[in-house]
């Protein structure tokens, strides 16, 4: 994947189930037996990061090892950061106090096709919430769109394209378009701020690069 594999744990192709014997938890706990994180928050959050607006509350959906709420954190946001892997919450959640915004971030090992976004929230991101497991994605980013402030954001940032050594390579991911048309969104209540398909160098196997592009979409709930 990315700046990757280390920058989000999302790498598969949506809705592509496995069936090996294990939960969805205890996959991810397996992905994250070894540290994936980069250190780096994702590139499609720092360009977007002038549009936000004033930092105050965020949700990070899906947030793997925390680099993306750690960032959010340092910019001034409180962030709720969850993920369902225990294992990766707690190694984001040292991290934090490493970087000095520990008691800005709360972290949550929860599933989150049962965990509700809290009422009110201004921002909520989710960046390549993907999975080669089922996963009821749309129903999480629509519940989690409800929960949203007039005024606050979300900010989706997934695959639109794989890179040549991936199994998927060739495939046609998620777009903006596509991406909105999803979220089902009262076009009298939301207004889009940013769509667009963000190229990104990543490097593989064998020191083999590549660019793929990302689908970011920002959207601003104005009633």
């Amino acid at each position: 994947m990315a700046e990757h594999p280390h920058e989000h744990p999302h790498p598969h192709a949506p809705g592509s189930g496995v069936d090996d014997g294990l939960s969805v938890a205890e996959y991810w706990e397996q992905q994250y037996a070894v540290p994936r994180w980069s250190g780096n928050a994702n590139a499609a959050l720092e360009a977007v990061m002038p549009l936000l607006g004033d930092a105050t509350d965020a949700v990070d959906l899906g947030c793997g090892e925390g680099g993306d709420a750690i960032r959010l954190a340092e910019a001034g946001w409180r962030v709720t950061a969850v993920d369902i892997s225990p294992t990766a919450v707690e190694r984001g959640r040292a991290v934090a106090v490493e970087r000095g915004v520990g008691a800005a971030i709360s972290w949550v090992a929860a599933d989150l096709e049962t965990w509700t976004v809290p009422a009110g929230t201004r921002l909520v991101t989710a960046s390549f919430l993907q999975s080669n497991r089922q996963l009821d994605r749309e129903g999480i980013l629509r519940r989690a769109a409800a929960a949203i402030a007039p005024g606050g954001r979300l900010l989706v940032v997934a695959h639109a394209e794989m890179p040549p050594w991936s199994p998927h390579a060739g495939e046609l991911g998620i777009t903006p378009d596509t991406e909105l048309a999803g979220l089902t969104l009262d076009p009298s209540a939301w207004e889009t701020e940013v769509a667009q398909l963000r190229p990104r160098v990543v490097s593989g196997p064998d020191g083999a690069v590549a660019t793929i592009r990302d689908s970011v979409l920002l959207v601003r709930r104005v009633a």
